[in-house]
């Protein structure tokens, strides 16, 4: 059996291959799960194929690029909320998540917000977008471009609103208005 040899017969040292180490990952781990706790309680768990940690880039964040899951919990260890995203980046020193690709979100109501780009701030607790979103409730599909949220996905504002729905207006009884 014939081996592979080089044409060259010149060796390189991996240290003259890699001039810098800012385009690689600190750490590579396949197959996680991580529980995030605040207060003493477990609030969520994300689920990744794989999870990399790139510290010498600028700025420095974490890249999920085979997807991410993430479950939100309750008090009493009940899933209340959840986000899936086929790809997800998290800047660690700004606390900024930023989803991409078939973004799915389900709050605590049951309300599914859809879109291909999302981010959530966590320390302005806010959630926003610029790209075409879906949020479909028990009532309404609406569609639009761009919106922002607080956190929990329950007081939401969809900046170029999009389709038919039910509004209350004045505390009169509901009807069918076009939003253009």
């Amino acid at each position: 059996m014939a081996l592979p040899t080089s044409c060259s017969g010149k060796k390189e040292k991996f240290d003259t291959i890699v001039t810098s180490r800012d385009s690689l990952a600190l750490m590579d781990t396949k197959g996680m799960t991580s529980l995030v706790s605040d207060s003493g309680y477990i609030r969520y768990r994300i689920i990744a194929d794989e999870w990399l940690i790139f510290d010498k880039m600028v700025p420095p964040f974490w890249s999920f690029e085979k997807g991410v899951y993430v479950e939100r919990f309750d008090t009493l260890m009940q899933v209340d909320a959840h986000i899936e995203a086929d790809t997800a980046y998290y800047f660690d020193k700004q606390r900024l998540w930023e989803l991409r690709s078939n973004v799915k979100i389900v709050n605590l109501e049951g309300v599914t917000f859809t879109t291909d780009l999302l981010y959530w701030n966590q320390v302005t607790e806010k959630i926003y977008s610029d790209a075409f979103i879906t949020i479909v409730d028990d009532d309404n599909t609406l569609y639009g471009y761009g919106f922002d949220s607080d956190q929990t996905l329950q007081n939401y504002v969809i900046r170029k609103p999009r389709g038919v729905g039910y509004i209350e207006m004045n505390n009169q009884e509901k009807r069918t208005d076009s939003i253009q």
